[in-house]
């Protein structure tokens, strides 16, 4: 019997890397199975944030004409749609790699008010859609001065 030296450690990385692999399956659980199926699943990557008097939502849609974006508004629901197309100028017997996805997308973002849809404004620049969403007014903060 051969003695071996425990690693204490050893099975905090084994945690750490089941913890991983569960939110990777989790946030993309296509990727570890057909790739031409992922190929096809995918959504652009957004940021969303407050200003003082609207919201921001920057969305990365690079190789999107802007023909091909759908903005909705219904209710409190803003839903981005579109579609990247397949790069058909290489046959594909000349790829040694594809791993740029394609296909419809479509995300939906909760507003935390009720949004005049008039005054909702975008602007799509380098691959970068922008989305400003201005607040009502009874939800800008207002300063009170005093006497």
């Amino acid at each position: 019997m051969n003695l071996v030296r425990r690693n204490p450690w050893g099975n905090m990385f084994t945690l750490r890397n089941r913890m991983n692999h569960f939110f990777d399956d989790a946030s993309y659980p296509v990727l570890k199975g057909d790739e031409e199926l992922a190929m096809c699943n995918w959504n652009p990557v957004v940021d969303i944030y407050d200003n003082d008097d609207k919201i921001v939502i920057n969305a990365e849609l690079p190789g999107i004409d802007k023909k091909d974006i759908v903005i909705d508004i219904k209710d409190r629901v803003l839903t981005l749609k579109g579609e990247r197309s397949l790069d058909n100028e290489v046959k594909e017997d000349n790829f040694y790699r594809r791993e740029r996805a394609f296909g419809k997308f479509e995300r939906a973002f909760t507003l935390p008010t009720d949004v005049d849809s008039g005054k909702i404004e975008a602007d799509f620049k380098d691959g970068v859609l922008k989305i400003d969403i201005p607040k009502p007014e009874k939800q800008k903060p207002k300063q009170i001065t005093i006497h």
